[in-house]
């Protein structure tokens, strides 16, 4: 494991992928901590900061150009806008806590550990910066699987809480 291949990236890329690291880590407390409390509704609005800065320096990043300069994983980065727009608007506009609950925990699931699963690919930097740039398809595949059982698991036992 070597953090060259991630410090010496553009600027964009260094921001994109610290926040993305620091919003994986609170969403993930946050997820499983006592919901309502000062330090949930603080960590949360942290959270939020994280994601919107996670998805705004993802469209400074074009190394894949497949339209324009964006590529299939930009849709990412709408995918977050919404998710946080609707869970924003239900809670404060609405109070409804379901749907703010089924928001987040959508966006936390799909905007962090699906999309960055894919992170790891040969040839991605995340890849380089985990398992080195010559380790190959097998320590990625072993990730990416593991991520979308844990994705697939966690949708499982967390979604049907939003129907409360």
């Amino acid at each position: 494991m070597s953090l060259d291949p991630l410090l010496e990236a553009d600027l964009a890329i260094r921001i994109h992928a610290f926040s993305a690291i620091a919003a994986f880590a609170i969403g993930g407390f946050v997820l499983w901590r006592r919901k309502g409390t000062t330090l949930h509704k603080a960590l949360g609005r942290l959270w939020v900061v994280l994601m919107l800065v996670v998805a705004t320096s993802s469209l400074f990043i074009n190394e894949i150009r497949l339209v324009g300069p964006f590529s299939p994983i930009h849709i990412f980065a709408v995918m977050t806008y919404l998710g946080i727009g609707q869970a924003l608007w239900a809670i404060r506009v609405k109070r409804d806590v379901a749907a703010h609950r089924a928001n987040m925990q959508g966006t936390y699931l799909g905007a962090l550990l699906l999309a960055g699963a894919f992170t790891f690919l040969p040839g991605r930097r995340m890849h380089d910066v985990l398992f080195g740039p010559d380790a190959g398809w097998t320590p990625s595949l072993i990730v990416i699987g593991a991520a979308l059982a844990a994705t697939g698991l966690l949708w499982r036992r967390l979604m049907p809480r939003a129907a409360d």
